[in-house]
Parts: structure tokens; sequence; C-alpha cells
């Protein structure tokens, strides 16, 4: 094949991240191309939390109603000691959470969101969706980017974003910093029916069971029909692994001290899918000429604070908005963008580190976190949240607040 392209701005990467970059991009006017290097444009896991930070992006993108269709909105966030099975702190997740951060709390299917964003994305004519489209050659000359693909299609664009995740290829040519660091904890990943969790745990709340070097989370997803299981224990039987099958035997072992809750929970799924969970240090050094990188490829987090595709949702908006502060100087406005994100992202990049730790907290240490946490009253875990969800939402110098509002940019 020798077929060739032409876009503003090419992004590598069809998850969450690149098409939430090109929507951002196509309304405010730009031509762009995404690569997407499997047959289709889908997305692997289960559940995602959706916080107030990543609703005020919806609202710049005019998407709220979408994502309101395909959610479920939990009452409490709840932790409970895995071992004991007693409630350690119960947040109220609804009309007073609401009142405080201004938009809610959601648990939403990883597919359903990021069908919506693609949904979104076909129906625009500024932008260009190519599958089987593994990138091999990047190369930047004079004002622009060629990208070239395995089956031998070129696209030439004014800008590249890399939005190919953890373990991105375009961060190699930007960053060259060298692999993944393994975090010695391995996720296993399940979805299972209303219908067969236990009458008693079928509640509307997203519960951490947190434990001795393990925890697991639940939550109902698309409206309750079914609910979201991810167990993690600490492992070091693998350096690498995503999507794989898990293995049942090892699971019931790391849980065989937890309560007979937990267990239950665990005795309900057949089959599992097993991610190893790793990240990389935090930089700064996003930009190179006129490529950048975003979410994943830009500062790949531990979930322990389940701001993974908030941090990509966000990094869109807000390099759009640099763009739109440039006036389309690609250069000017990625290290103005990197400049406004890479503070925040590596401040959740090195808490999320610190939450491990305190989900799989042992002895007295395990006593200190449920003592100390159980003691708070809601308002100050409000307050411990207030640094993710109180952001603005816009970085436009203008202080507009919808991205389609400014037409083309020069």
């Amino acid at each position: 094949m020798n077929d060739k392209h032409f876009a503003e701005v090419v992004i590598i990467g069809g998850g969450i991240g690149g098409l939430a970059a090109a929507l951002a991009l196509s309304q405010i006017g730009k031509q762009v191309c995404v690569l997407e290097q499997a047959p289709e444009f889908a997305e692997i896991g289960a559940g995602i939390q959706l916080g107030p930070n990543s609703y005020k992006m919806f609202a710049r993108l005019g998407m709220i109603d979408e994502v309101n269709a395909i959610s479920a909105f939990p009452d409490d966030l709840i932790m409970r000691d895995s071992i004991t099975a007693k409630i350690v702190a119960k947040i109220p997740a609804a009309d007073d959470f609401r009142k405080r951060f201004g938009y809610p709390y959601a648990v939403i299917h990883r597919a359903d969101l990021h069908k919506t964003f693609l949904r979104k994305c076909e129906d625009s004519d500024r932008i260009t969706l190519l599958v089987n489209s593994k990138v091999v050659d990047i190369a930047e000359r004079d004002k622009t980017v060629t990208v070239r693909t395995e089956d031998g299609v070129t696209v030439t664009a004014d800008a590249l974003i890399g939005a190919d995740g953890i373990w991105s290829k375009t961060r190699e040519l930007i960053a060259g910093d060298g692999a993944v660091r393994p975090s010695g904890h391995i996720a296993y990943r399940a979805v299972l029916p209303k219908a067969e969790m236990p009458t008693e745990l079928a509640t509307n709340s997203m519960t951490l069971w947190a434990g001795e070097k393990a925890h697991l989370v639940q939550y109902p997803l698309r409206g309750g029909e079914l609910f979201n299981l991810v167990a993690v224990f600490h492992s070091d039987k693998f350096s690498q692994g995503w999507n794989d099958a898990g293995d049942p035997e090892e699971l019931q072992m790391k849980f065989a001290d937890k309560c007979p809750e937990v267990r239950s929970l665990l005795d309900k799924i057949e089959s599992w899918r097993m991610w190893v969970l790793n990240d990389r240090d935090p930089i700064r050094d996003w930009v190179k000429g006129r490529m950048t990188l975003l979410g994943d490829a830009a500062h790949p987090m531990l979930q322990y604070l389940a701001q993974g595709a908030n941090m990509a949702i966000e990094d869109a908006v807000c390099l759009a908005d640099m763009l739109v502060n440039e006036k389309g100087d690609y250069e000017a406005a990625f290290l103005r963008y990197r400049d406004a994100r890479y503070l925040r992202t590596t401040r959740v990049q090195m808490t999320a580190r610190l939450y491990g730790e305190i989900y799989h907290a042992s002895g007295a240490m395990r006593d200190m976190r449920n003592a100390e946490i159980g003691a708070w009253p809601a308002e100050k875990h409000y307050m411990g949240m207030s640094w993710i969800y109180d952001i603005s939402p816009t970085w436009r110098d203008d202080g507009a607040t919808a991205l389609s509002e400014v037409g083309q940019v020069a």
C-alpha cells in the first residue's frame, strides 16, 4: 500500500486520550488524523471512575448528556478492612458530593466511554480515523512531521501528538528515558452480573476492601446491571503482562486470609484478566519541537487514585486551549501545555504510589490507617479530594467556556 494523508495534527494512539485530543482539536477547527495500530478502535478493560475534574472537561467538549446516559452514580465511597470486613470510612458521593464539587462522581465501563468518544469523532468531518496503522518511522523536517506505518501509509502533518500509552514508542523518540517501572503489583479484573452478586454486597457504592498486601475494589456499571471487580496484590511473578489470563489459584492464595465477604466475591468469578501494574518516574520532557505526549505516554500512573483516564482527558482540553492561546503556534503551545500540566500529573503519579502503600498496609500501619481515616468527617475527605477535583475548567486566556466557540485557529 502506498497511501498518503495530510492533516494539521496527527495523533498516534486511538484510546480514550487520543480520541479526546482529536475531538478537542477538531472543535477548534483543526484537521486531525488518528492512527490506531489495532484492527479496530476499541478499549480493553472494565471500569473507570470519573471525577468532577473529568466532568468539567466533558462540559467543555459538549458530551455530558452522553456520558451520563451510560454511567452509574454511587451513593457512597466506602473503605472496608478486607480482613475484619469492618467499615473504615463511608463518604457520601451523591447530593452532598455534587453540592461540594459542582459535578458528580460516576463510574463507567471503559468500552462505553471509548465508544462515546469514537462516535463523536466519527461524526466530525475534521477527523480521519485509520486502523491497522502500526507506526514504524517518525521524521520531523522543517515545519512538518511525517509518520510512516508498517503497511506503507504516510501521514504528513504540522504537528504530532503521541497518545500511545505506557509502552509509547513516541516517548522513546521525545524523552528517551528507558523502560517502564514495575510496581510489583498485579491486578486481576472481571465483571459480574448483578444477579450473581451476593445480595448483601450488591450495593450502589464504590467499595474498596483494603488489606495487607492486597485489596479488592467493587462498583456497579451500566446502571447497576454489572459489577466491576478488581483484585490487586503484591507479586514478583511477572515483570510484564497486559490483558493475559489470570491464575485463579494464585488469586485465592493471595486472598486466603481475607474475610468471607471478599472470598465469596472472588469465588463467583471463573475467568479473570491479568494486568501487571507499571508506571514511570515523572518527567517534564514531553515536547520536542512540533511533537508532544499525552495521557499515559506522558505520565503513566498506578491506578490507586483512579485518575489515569481523567488526566488524559484534561490533557486533551488543555492542549486545545493552548493552541488557541498561541494562535496555532505548535511549538509555543506545546511548551505552554507541558508547563500547565506536568506538576499536576507528577503529583497524581507520586500520590498514586503512596495510596498503594496505604491500601496495602500491614500490622501497626494498617491499624493506624483504619483509626486515622475512620475518624475523618466527610468534610475532611472532601478537602483531601479538592486538589484533584477543584481544577479550573479552562486554560483559555480569554476564559471562554466552550471549545467550539473559537472556530478556525490560524
